[in-house]
């Protein structure tokens, strides 16, 4: 797999981890905060990955996924308070 598509891979993982959390935090399902939280650590394992591979050009979009996977854990821990 090329390092473009595990850079998008990196991003569908952060859409995918925001859709869930947002669909478990509403439900509060116990099931669905640990698909929430399962979501969260498979793309935080593929932003990790990535980062080891990316240049200067990649770290702005690398930023970027950071944050928002960042605040999709925030609003996931709050949840679970």
């Amino acid at each position: 797999m090329s390092n473009f598509n595990n850079f998008e891979q990196v991003e569908m993982k952060v859409q995918a981890a925001q859709k869930i959390v947002g669909y478990a935090t509403m439900s509060m399902d116990q099931q669905q905060l640990t698909d929430a939280t399962e979501a969260i650590h498979e793309a935080r394992a593929q932003l990790e990955k990535m980062k080891g591979l990316a240049t200067d050009l990649d770290d702005e979009f690398l930023a970027k996924q950071e944050e928002d996977l960042a605040q999709v854990e925030q609003q996931l821990r709050e949840a679970q308070i």
